[in-house]
């Protein structure tokens, strides 16, 4: 069976970017989320960088489900579970790739201001984003998807970008309900239960046959194959079954609008 690459040498380089890069830029995200907030008087958007976050504390059950390795020798971690070791970036990272898109998404939701053929378009920036910034780890040497994956690209398996994409637009189209729903600020705090839920909903659910596939016993390539199709196909569905939630285009009206912003703000 293969074993994860825990002697495999880290550039540190990379992780200094990655670690200062990352967190200034998450700075820039909790001011722009702290201005939108002040603006329509919510809470709302800090909350779902922060819950961003902080689900980055349970980052290791996907490195073991997805057989990502944040590689050893080196690194500035604050915790390890699963034998896999957590650099200082994760929290940062989820931040800038997860919780800067969510934000705009869900602000445009709210105000009547988002189609369906829109919300395609941020599933595919988000995969963007995704492949981009992996892409730079994985090559830069901060990490590998140590597994057998299949349909990589730069070493960087396809089906994970589609299931982050996947995971952000679910968090968002559910965060965007959320607000419309809770009646105080206090309501708003289950943004912190709703992001780890929609984030292991759509990788360890749409990514179940894939995951199952990496960790057989007996490998195959072709069961590898298999599954990682049939994964990228489910988080296609969950994308779809977001965006069906959404008005199309020819029913975001003028009229449709003023009630929209006619809403009460939390």
């Amino acid at each position: 069976m293969l074993s994860a690459p825990y002697d495999h040498p880290l550039n540190l380089t990379t992780q200094a970017i990655f670690t200062y890069g990352s967190w200034g830029l998450t700075l820039v995200v909790l001011v722009i989320a702290w201005r939108m907030g002040i603006k329509e008087k919510t809470p709302f958007y800090l909350f779902a960088v922060l819950a961003s976050m902080v689900a980055a504390f349970a980052e290791p059950l996907y490195d073991e489900g997805m057989m990502l390795l944040f590689y050893v020798p080196g690194i500035w971690s604050h915790f390890s579970a699963f034998g896999v070791p957590q650099p200082l970036w994760t929290h940062s990272g989820y931040a800038v790739l997860y919780g800067s898109a969510a934000i705009r998404i869900c602000q445009q939701i709210y105000h009547g201001k988002l189609s369906r053929n829109a919300l395609y378009l941020w599933a595919g920036i988000e995969l963007l984003m995704s492949c981009t910034f992996e892409m730079i780890g994985i090559n830069g040497g901060a990490y590998g998807y140590w597994g057998p994956h299949v349909l990589r690209i730069f070493d960087y398996p396809l089906a994970i970008g589609v299931l982050e994409a996947a995971q952000v637009i679910c968090f968002s189209v559910a965060a965007a309900h959320l607000r419309q729903r809770v009646s105080s600020h206090i309501g708003l705090l289950g943004l912190f239960v709703l992001f780890p839920a929609t984030f292991y909903m759509a990788n360890f659910g749409a990514g179940s046959a894939m995951i199952i596939a990496l960790h057989l016993d007996q490998p195959s390539t072709a069961l590898v194959y298999s599954g990682t199709i049939v994964s990228i196909g489910a988080a296609l569905l969950l994308i779809r079954a977001a965006a069906h939630s959404l008005p199309d285009a020819g029913e975001l009206s003028p009229a449709g609008l003023t009630a929209a912003r006619n809403r009460t703000a939390l």
